[in-house]
């Protein structure tokens, strides 16, 4: 009799589990969510290990989130036949990434790494690459094969994105007045960034014909101007450009290269950014110090025109034409053979 009560119970607990799973998932497809990716260490630690593919199929990418919206991965690979191993991270600085893969002996590839200026140039931003970094180097057997177990059922269910519909996600979602100097939780709307398998992050059509959810991202954009800390400089600057100095170095002696991109902003972020951080100062600085070559969007009149919907990243379209513009310009300035 036990026994049966025992097995009639964990029945209707399934029953309960499985009806929960399934209407969540109804109402977050019915809300006009789309499945996508969690991008964490495990997808980021996956893609790393793919560094050491020979460097005339592949180019890595490092930078902040913009390059990760901006880089469209299909119309790269189509143009150059060259894999795109997309390493960037969101709110992130590449410096320690970039001196990962410069310590790293059997990297011998080329880079491109995106400057925003505001993370790159700042000691702040080092959380999440530290992250995935040490994800990366400890990662164990069971890890490894959870995640290729974990991704195609990921890809086919929306309520398993655990940044967005896990309980920790909600919580931060919960409008709770900040304390005084606490950095404010960033309430990104729905379709903002979608991301996909190859760790690229696109905006959704529904996010760039709404101005609404434009606007609600240009006011998140707004919040960071009460941000009381002044742009790097003096002793600070310079230990920055003798590291990032440093690393390239490595990196070129080995046989790799290097080059920097400054992909577009717009409005008040454009605005904000030339007046904190002036391009002699800091840009020219850069390319002058590390010897690399550099493709600044305003330089070239077909990325100049593109403008980001929220101010700080493309749209799908422009991603494209961002894309085409920088293969035709690393080919035609001969800055690589692609």
């Amino acid at each position: 009799m036990k026994t049966q009560l025992s097995v009639k119970s964990a029945a209707l607990a399934l029953l309960l589990v499985l009806a929960f799973v399934i209407s969540w998932e109804l109402y977050l497809r019915h809300q006009g969510v789309v499945t996508d990716y969690d991008d964490g260490p495990e997808l980021w630690a996956h893609t790393r290990e793919q560094v050491y593919e020979p460097s005339d199929k592949s180019i890595v990418f490092i930078g902040s989130s913009r390059i990760k919206y901006d880089l469209d991965i299909a119309t790269w690979q189509g143009l150059t036949n060259k894999h795109a191993i997309q390493l960037a991270m969101v709110a992130s600085s590449p410096r320690h990434i970039l001196t990962n893969l410069a310590n790293d002996p059997k990297f011998k590839g080329k880079l491109i790494i995106d400057v925003t200026e505001v993370l790159f140039f700042s000691n702040r931003g080092n959380a999440s690459p530290d992250a995935g970094l040490a994800y990366y180097k400890e990662r164990t057997p069971a890890q490894k094969l959870s995640f290729l177990i974990d991704k195609p059922i990921e890809s086919r269910l929306a309520f398993l994105n655990n940044g967005k519909y896990a309980i920790n996600a909600f919580i931060g979602e919960m409008h709770i007045p900040n304390r005084p100097m606490v950095y404010p939780f960033l309430d990104f709307p729905q379709g903002f960034g979608i991301t996909l398998l190859n760790r690229q992050t696109k905006m959704s059509a529904d996010f760039v014909t709404d101005t609404n959810k434009r606007n609600k991202v240009k006011a998140i954009w707004g919040l960071l101007k009460n941000d009381p800390t002044p742009p790097m400089s003096g002793k600070a600057l310079d230990l920055v450009m003798q590291s990032v100095t440093r690393d390239v170095a490595k990196i070129k002696a080995r046989g790799g290269d290097v080059v920097f991109t400054r992909t577009p902003s717009s409005g008040f972020f454009l605005m904000a950014e030339n007046h904190m951080f002036p391009r002699e100062a800091y840009w020219n600085r850069l390319l002058k110090e590390t010897g690399c070559k550099g493709i600044y969007y305003a330089d070239y009149p077909v990325m100049a025109s593109l403008t980001c919907p929220e101010f700080s990243h493309l749209s799908p379209a422009g991603a494209i034409t961002y894309t085409h513009t920088l293969v035709n310009i690393l080919k035609h300035d001969k800055i690589w053979g692609l």
